[in-house]
């Protein structure tokens, strides 16, 4: 990967391909049945490591915000990395096996880590390793608490055990223009010394999605979300804990994910200067920095 030099001008991605070159990435569809449906389930994959590791993306989004680490060499000698679509988002669809129009889409916490261990399971993926951000950031610790049994460790970007709840409802309302208004916001999540370009992709990954997606991930994350007085049961000599969060977040603020380390003996946290929100997508050379040490230290153990 190039240096960044914070001007905006460099690449910090591992975009230095040639003309005619292929990346290392391989895309698939696994059909998933889960909780009394069937999902066509898209998934990137690349590396060929002994450590499995899954990556969640963001609310709103999908797996190309990990493009720039499944494209790392230094990550993929280790690991073999997947990235997946959630349901309703990317290139995954709603279950087809359901009238899903009929009502509004809301993620709850119970079908999200399910999902989530469903697609370890059917992949056979023994063990493995799972970084997710900002509601994946979340999730990964009802992984840690609950399904133990199926992660060695989990890495949560922007994590929080409680978003306050947040007054969303205008999202969806038909005078806003939703492809306007989301990708507006995430930029500002954003850190000034993150390039340009890059913050400028995470702004038009979010000026697509379907129609309330985003409003129902949130209430995932601001209404359904409350791990708050539970995270003590997260046992770290089974499952490890390691949290980022970005100094420039204020929709996770590092406050936030440091009172979640407090709450599980043995996690580890670390704020990370010169980041916000989406630091896989703004600035993946500057996340490198903090991130490649814990993932040695997860292939170690």
């Amino acid at each position: 990967m190039s240096d960044n030099n914070g001007d905006g001008d460099g690449a910090a991605t591992p975009d230095e391909f040639d003309h005619g070159d292929h990346e290392p990435i391989e895309a698939r569809y696994v059909w998933l049945e889960f909780d009394g449906e069937k999902y066509r389930t898209y998934y990137e994959v690349a590396g060929d490591g002994d450590v499995p590791l899954v990556c969640l993306h963001t609310a709103g989004a999908d797996s190309r915000q990990f493009r720039h680490l499944l494209n790392d060499p230094d990550v993929l000698e280790q690991y073999t990395v997947y990235a997946f679509d959630m349901p309703w988002h990317g290139q995954t669809l709603p279950p087809t096996t359901s009238d899903w129009w009929t009502e509004d889409y809301r993620l709850k916490t119970d079908f999200y880590a399910g999902f989530v261990a469903t697609f370890v399971r059917t992949l056979g993926l023994d063990s493995p390793a799972v970084v997710g951000c900002s509601m994946g950031g979340a999730i990964v610790l009802e992984l840690a608490r609950n399904y133990a049994d199926d992660v060695r460790a989990v890495v949560g970007l922007e994590s929080t055990a409680h978003a306050p709840t947040r007054d969303i409802g205008y999202l969806d309302h038909p005078h806003v223009n939703q492809e306007v208004v989301r990708p507006e916001w995430v930029y500002g999540l954003q850190a000034p010394q993150s390039p340009e370009r890059l913050k400028r992709e995470s702004w038009w990954l979010y000026s697509q999605g379907g129609d309330g997606v985003y409003t129902g991930d949130l209430h995932f994350y601001a209404e359904d979300w409350d791990a708050r007085g539970t995270l003590d049961e997260i046992d770290t000599d089974d499952v490890g804990v390691y949290l980022l969060t970005g100094e420039y977040d204020y929709s996770a603020a590092p406050e936030d994910t440091r009172r979640v380390a407090d709450e599980i003996d043995g996690a580890q946290f670390e704020e990370m200067t010169e980041l916000g929100h989406f630091p896989m997508v703004e600035n993946p050379t500057r996340l490198k920095e903090y991130l490649e040490p814990i993932l040695e230290q997860i292939a170690a153990d």
